[in-house]
């Protein structure tokens, strides 16, 4: 196995599950659509591969032998800012929220459809590059970004919720950016799976809303106001407010 990025037009993709027919599955479509494909069969390798080489996107089962996709996902996360998207049982509703709390981009429920798969592949990657261009939603250069009590350095990709550093995951990281393009604006959930995510035709409206509810607990942490400029329009989706209250202590 070379350590090397992917290179020229074929993507490279790390395809991890413990049933042989998934992996087969996977990679029939993928190869299909031109993406290189390794594969892992169990979590302790996914890890050893995805350390040891470049991927544009990992595809990782959450329930596996050896280590499950939660602590793989974990411990990719504490080295590189490869994507991630978790494949899920139907109904394991916590994993899910495990999987964007370590970090991971997307999630699909089993069964899936290999189409849809393909589609959020491309969806993933496209939005990933984009963000590592440093252009916003709109494709514009967009170096800083300040309101009262946030404040996003687009250049080092740095979150600041008064003066204090917010870690944030890139998804969330792209969610909060895409929203403080726009303060004040109303985005539904639909737009924003579209604009943030690249969804055109699939995607869990849950994902937006897990994700926003992640992004508060973070900037809580750091500045209650900062949080509580990110608000929900009920009915019509989210905004963030660029003059929040400041409610009494």
């Amino acid at each position: 196995m070379t350590e090397e990025t992917s290179q020229g037009n074929a993507k490279k993709l790390l395809v991890v599950d413990d049933e042989d027919r998934i992996r087969r599955l996977l990679k029939m479509y993928l190869e299909k659509a031109d993406y290189d494909i390794d594969e892992a069969e169990n979590g302790r390798i996914a890890l050893d591969l995805a350390l040891e080489n470049e991927y544009d996107l990992i595809l990782l089962d959450v329930m596996m032998p050896e280590m499950d996709g939660i602590q793989v996902a974990e411990e990719i996360r504490k080295e590189k800012e490869t994507p991630i998207m978790m494949l899920t049982a139907k109904g394991e509703e916590l994993n899910r929220i495990q999987g964007f709390e370590v970090g991971a981009d997307d999630y699909i429920v089993k069964p899936f459809s290999p189409r849809e798969i393909v589609l959020r592949v491309a969806a993933i990657i496209k939005r990933t590059k984009s963000s590592a261009g440093g252009t916003d939603a709109a494709g514009d250069v967009s170096d800083t970004l300040k309101l009262p009590h946030l404040e996003i350095d687009n250049d080092s990709r740095r979150v600041t919720a008064d003066g204090k550093t917010v870690n944030l995951t890139p998804k969330e990281y792209d969610l909060l950016h895409y929203l403080m393009s726009a303060p004040d604006q109303i985005f539904g959930r639909e737009q924003l799976l579209r604009e943030v995510w690249k969804y055109e035709f699939f995607g869990d409206l849950r994902t937006v809303d897990t994700h926003v509810k992640r992004l508060r607990e973070k900037l809580k942490k750091e500045s209650d106001v900062a949080a509580k400029m990110i608000e929900t329009v009920w009915g019509l989706g989210y905004k963030l407010n660029s003059y929040p209250h400041e409610e009494e202590e």
